[in-house]
């Protein structure tokens, strides 16, 4: 695995393996990586002929600096699991790389409001950064095909908008949530839960299957959404939201009928660590 710190030499890198023939597959991550992370490279594996990382702690996504700070870095490790899962390379640059003096920032990007919802409003500017860092990284990567997953959901829709408006000839590829045993959707901030509060976690797994299970046609959905926060409120975990939108657009779900894509989206805080989860409740074409 070569690994690059400059983005001019990625780039000429990537474009030197494309006159080979070669399709490029790209995996975004901050690093702290974990299976499911893994899963993304081995899908990427499955349908490229090569796959490219990056890791890259994003500065301007954390609208906490405390939040930046305590984020989980454990590069001796994720360069040896990358090594392992065959990536053909790793981008792992410094923030002038991605942030130049001369700058660097994306067009205007009519994200439509879908920014300003659900973790938009608990996280103010979160998302600018985002399209900022994912503008940058396929700007110098340019690849055939994205992975992410579908844990981030709001974060896939706003970039997959993105793609759409600036007509980038790249497929993006959304990959399953991957669970603990007991549910907890793997993030690498579950390294930095307490055993207790580990085990509390898995109340969201349990509420977003339950909430599944109570969802059907003649289903009061914000009657739904109150008994679910009633149920993660328990001691040490505090709901932000629980909220079932349309998949589409993100907007609260109405009715049933109103869209063909029900997913449920939730955050909490377990002590000082906030994670996120959420489960498609109806399926596009299903």
């Amino acid at each position: 695995m070569k690994v690059f710190r400059r983005a001019f030499d990625i780039s000429k890198h990537i474009d030197t393996l494309k006159r080979q023939g070669s399709s490029i597959g790209f995996v975004p991550t901050m690093g702290a990586l974990h299976e499911g992370h893994l899963s993304l490279i081995r899908a990427s594996n499955r349908i490229c002929d090569l796959t490219i990382c990056s890791i890259f702690v994003n500065p301007t996504q954390f609208n906490n600096p405390e939040d930046l700070n305590k984020y989980p870095r454990t590069i001796r490790k994720d360069i040896s699991w990358l090594k392992r899962e065959d990536v053909a390379a790793l981008f792992m640059p410094e923030t002038n790389e991605i942030y130049p003096e001369n700058g660097n920032d994306p067009p205007e990007i009519d994200l439509m409001g879908m920014d300003l919802v659900l973790e938009g409003e608990y996280r103010p500017g979160h998302f600018n950064g985002v399209i900022q860092v994912m503008y940058r990284l396929l700007e110098i990567i340019s690849p055939h095909k994205l992975f992410m997953g579908q844990k981030d959901f709001q974060q896939h829709r706003l970039v997959s908008m993105m793609i759409d408006q600036l007509k980038y000839p790249i497929d993006l590829i959304i990959c399953p949530i991957v669970r603990e045993s007991d549910g907890l959707a793997m993030s690498s901030r579950n390294g930095l839960l307490t055993k207790k509060l580990r085990d509390k976690a898995k109340i969201i797994f349990q509420t977003l299957s339950w909430a599944k299970e109570n969802f059907d046609q003649s289903t009061d959905i914000r009657a739904l959404e109150r008994k679910a926060l009633d149920r993660l409120g328990i001691p040490a975990i505090i709901p932000e939201y629980f909220q079932i939108i349309n998949g589409y657009n993100l907007n609260p779900l109405r009715n049933w009928e109103e869209s063909d894509y029900a997913v449920a989206c939730t955050a909490v805080s377990a002590g000082d660590i906030r994670l996120i989860d959420n489960m498609i409740f109806k399926t596009p074409g299903n």
